[in-house]
């Protein structure tokens, strides 16, 4: 496993922090603190990203009846993990989760652990940059004879081209049947805030962080059928009853689609 570095901020742990959680170092906070002092909306992401996720899963058990989940990316534990949304309201489902940063692991064997006796749930120690091992290591858990959720939850920024992210999208989705599910998001830059954070976030010595465009978060869904309301701001979608009402846009996109 690979040493853990705390002279170095991360990216898990920074999002974490973010999130109002205490996984994060002071050269964590320090880089997300230099992204907030620009662009103050990146907390606000951060935390409804998770609301998002919880959305979306919820809607996949319950309304789609998917009951096999692919977390790619998963970053630190939290509240209301994508197995505990989903076991609640399918206690059979099975949820893989996949990382590879070494701290989010230990945290993942610790904390990411069932929540019903029929539902499983499962860590693999890889990177997105190999989806052919992801897939490989999934198929032990998953049957991918069945439909299948696969989630990118704002991770797909850290990989430096949007095309090379467009196909571990795509390498990895293949391998499932149809009636699958891609559920994404990912941070845009429709601000002139979000555009200069994530320039200077780079000289944090964190992996650089790499916006959409909102029709780039589009093509990631390319022939497959977008799920009502398409995609749209990620607090846009399918919001609660308790947030429906004049809510305001932020500077992310997301959706879920379905293979054909």
């Amino acid at each position: 496993m690979d040493k853990i570095r705390y002279d170095v901020p991360q990216s898990a742990r920074i999002w974490n922090y973010w999130q109002g959680g205490k996984d994060n170092y002071p050269v964590d906070r320090a880089a997300g603190d230099a992204w907030i002092a620009i662009q103050p909306e990146i907390a606000a992401i951060a935390k409804q990203s998770r609301q998002f996720l919880m959305r979306a899963v919820r809607y996949l058990a319950a309304e789609a009846g998917v009951h096999q989940f692919l977390d790619i990316g998963t970053g630190f534990p939290t509240l209301q993990n994508t197995h505990e949304v989903a076991q609640a309201v399918a206690p059979e489902s099975k949820v893989v989760y996949v990382d590879n940063d070494p701290l989010v692991l230990a945290h993942a064997r610790a904390l990411l652990v069932n929540t019903t006796d029929e539902g499983v749930t499962a860590y693999i120690d890889a990177d997105y940059h190999d989806p052919d091992l992801i897939v490989s290591d999934a198929r032990n858990v998953l049957n991918f004879t069945q439909p299948i959720a696969v989630m990118f939850m704002g991770v797909l920024g850290h990989v430096a081209d949007y095309n090379e992210a467009r196909a571990i999208v795509s390498r990895v989705f293949a391998a499932t049947p149809s009636g699958s599910y891609l559920a994404l998001w990912e941070n845009t830059d429709l601000t002139e805030t979000a555009r200069a954070a994530a320039a200077e976030y780079v000289k944090s010595g964190a992996i650089p962080y790499r916006l959409c465009t909102p029709a780039q978060v589009g093509g990631f869904f390319e022939d497959l059928q977008l799920v009502e309301p398409g995609s749209v701001p990620l607090n846009q979608w399918r919001p609660g009853p308790v947030e429906v009402g004049a809510i305001e846009p932020l500077d992310a996109y997301a959706a879920v689609g379905r293979k054909p």
